[in-house]
């Protein structure tokens, strides 16, 4: 993490952390497709749905799911056949909560938690796939340091799969009351954006935890940023995709919910904005034995 002070960059986490114990609470008591994803041994998330053709054949392989939240995907990759599943995420409370739903759900995985930027160390062996997505690139300041992480789990031949908000999505303000219009900055600095907000992106069901850790920080990444620390950590890129479509409602005045997730209702916009990124990439096989 070499853009800013790593004492100041221990806060920022800090209070990231805290803002996610808190919201580990509220999602679980909002649903978050858990009672879903329990009614059938075979059921998968909506998220992990997506990119199902991406993932491929999981059988016998190990997989990690970095900043894994309530797990739910990483259930699902577990349900897919792969022999190992780590999930991995800066939050304890998330990490209790996956936990137990992994358990209900009959599903072996192991829970670590760890900074994502720590994962190499507090992780045993290598992976055959790495999964991250939606909602995490945002909270990594360096994202070269990330991409060298990606590379240190994969084992040779070992992929990636990253999907994520786009950052020109990111960029775009919440208010759209006249139009969509850039708020935050699309390429990366070394001071985050800092939000104070005690809602999340689901809504709060009647009697959930408030969160009271509001705090939270975060970072945008430029596609040609996130493409070039994966290059330079020794990654092949295999897949470059820019979708009209949301996995969230992020402007309910202006979305419709479509087969993908959500898009905009006037198709006059459906072109001009990017609003998500999905990336796959792989870890070269060794030559010679080196």
């Amino acid at each position: 993490m070499s853009d800013a002070d790593p004492t100041r960059h221990a806060e920022y986490f800090a209070d990231n952390r805290a803002n996610w114990d808190d919201r580990a609470a509220l999602h679980e008591a909002s649903g978050y497709g858990i009672e879903a994803l329990l009614a059938s041994p075979t059921a998968i998330s909506a998220e992990i749905t997506p990119d199902r053709e991406r993932l491929g054949d999981l059988s016998g392989l190990d997989v990690v799911h970095l900043q894994c939240h309530l797990g739910l995907d990483t259930v699902s990759l577990a349900r897919l056949g792969a022999r190992r599943v780590v999930g991995l995420d800066l939050s304890g409370e998330s990490l209790r909560r996956a936990r137990s739903i992994a358990e209900r759900a009959g599903a072996d995985i192991d829970f670590v938690q760890a900074n994502v930027y720590d994962a190499r160390q507090a992780l045993v062996g290598d992976f055959d796939l790495v999964y991250t997505s939606l909602g995490v690139l945002c909270w990594l300041p360096d994202v070269a340091a990330w991409a060298r992480v990606v590379a240190s789990l994969l084992r040779p031949g070992g992929r990636l799969v990253l999907r994520d908000d786009h950052p020109v999505f990111q960029a775009v303000g919440d208010d759209v009351s006249h139009g969509l219009m850039l708020h935050e900055p699309y390429f990366q600095r070394a001071d985050p954006m800092t939000w104070e907000d005690a809602g999340s992106y689901v809504a709060a069901a009647d009697g959930s935890p408030a969160i009271t850790h509001t705090v939270s920080h975060q970072w945008n990444h430029g596609v040609g940023e996130i493409l070039t620390a994966l290059l330079a950590a020794g990654l092949v890129l295999d897949e470059v995709t820019e979708t009209r479509y949301s996995a969230w409602c992020r402007w309910p005045e202006l979305m419709e919910r479509c087969a993908e997730g959500f898009r905009f209702a006037d198709p006059a916009l459906r072109d001009r904005l990017p609003l998500q990124l999905a990336v796959m990439a792989h870890l070269p096989e060794q030559v010679g034995g080196q």
